[in-house]
């Protein structure tokens, strides 16, 4: 089982893995004693393994206990024996006596190959988790390697590291081929049965904050702060952001020069709608600017966190947008439940509420749940 060319694979993995000769040795020490007493339960007292790489060597040796008057002589040895193999022997001492197990050749080499490939998969495992450990919520680029029916694999880092998207991290209608290079957000970092998994996403609300660090110094700078960000991917994005200083514009510093840095971005997303709101302590202001790009006539609060939104009637398409994104958007960005309102339909209401308070309750009302 033993040769110089078992050592020097060892060297092999150590230079090509970093992962020391060391680990792989005590590992293989510890499961080689196990497999010898599973392998001679009944007829073994204690052993013990001694490797040594720079001599090639792996050396079996019973241990026994160094007595007066032996009892159990699978774990004991009288002193005068003992003092045989070494003079300074005496009561209580450790014996090591050196033998060669018969017909265990074969379980020998089986278990060094399983040892090395478990132990390299767990170096490697953790060297992953140690590697991207502090990574989780960062942006990264990768190369496409491989893409199944569900998910799409790619390649992080320098060393090679091998990330998975999973289905509800994939954009939709964004198609992913072999080689493509992307940016994604790392979502997390699992320690499975497997190994380390690194988990991530193009459909992550992150994933538009990183980028928007990478182009606008003044948001890694912390001059301007993202407030927050609600997100359909390949869709449209809407990101409320601030800054303290009055002196800088924090949405013109998002937008760039000619809107190259907000353009960026939106390349980088496929050309998804990207809407920066400026963020204000004011929540209905902050609905208005939310519900951009339509005009806001006004905002009123009905109930907690709960508000009307008047908009121009040719504006109301745009304020509620296809399907209700853009609304649905400014409610998530602002977290609170917004109601639409045309011009129009808002001052019809007004004017029922006022009837309302005649004789009509019951008209009025009807009309102005039909109208909602």
């Amino acid at each position: 089982m033993v040769s110089k060319e078992f050592f020097e694979a060892l060297a092999d993995l150590e230079a090509e893995k970093g992962i020391s000769q060391d680990i792989f040795i005590e590992a293989l020490r510890g499961a080689l004693i196990s497999a010898y007493k599973k392998q001679y339960e009944g007829g073994a007292g204690d052993v013990d393994i001694k490797i040594n790489p720079e001599k090639n060597s792996i050396k079996y040796y019973t241990v026994k206990t160094a007595v007066d008057e032996v009892t159990d002589r699978e774990k004991e040895i009288s002193v005068a024996d003992a003092q045989l193999l070494k003079k300074s022997y005496k009561a209580g001492d450790l014996v090591y006596e050196e033998f060669v197990p018969k017909d265990f050749g074969r379980i020998a080499a089986q278990t060094a190959k399983q040892v090395i490939l478990q132990k390299l998969h767990e170096t490697e495992r953790d060297n992953t988790l140690n590697e991207f450990s502090d990574k989780k919520d960062e942006l990264m680029s990768c190369v496409v390697r491989k893409v199944d029916a569900k998910n799409v694999y790619v390649e992080l880092g320098k060393g090679q590291i091998e990330g998975v998207m999973l289905p509800q991290d994939q954009v939709p209608g964004e198609k992913y081929e072999v080689n493509d290079r992307l940016k994604v957000y790392v979502k997390n970092i699992k320690n499975g049965g497997r190994g380390a998994q690194v988990l991530v996403s193009r459909t992550a609300a992150g994933l538009v904050k990183r980028l928007f660090e990478n182009e606008v110094p003044e948001i890694k700078a912390g001059t301007v702060i993202v407030k927050a960000i609600s997100r359909e991917a390949g869709q449209r994005t809407k990101m409320a952001i601030y800054s303290e200083d009055p002196q800088v514009d924090a949405v013109g510093a998002c937008v760039g020069n000619k809107g190259a840095r907000v353009n960026a971005v939106v390349a980088e997303l496929g050309g998804e709608k990207v809407d920066i709101i400026q963020w204000s302590e004011n929540p209905l202001e902050f609905i208005a600017k939310a519900l951009s790009p339509a005009k806001v006539i006004s905002v009123t609060e009905i109930a907690d966190k709960s508000a009307i939104a008047v908009v121009p009637d040719d504006k109301l398409s745009l304020a509620i947008g296809r399907d209700g994104q853009n609304a649905r958007l400014a409610a998530r960005l602002t977290g609170w439940k917004i109601d639409v309102k045309s011009e129009s339909a808002a001052a019809k209401m007004e004017e029922l509420a006022h009837a309302g308070d005649g004789t009509d309750n019951e008209g009025a009302g009807e009309e102005s749940a039909a109208e909602e």
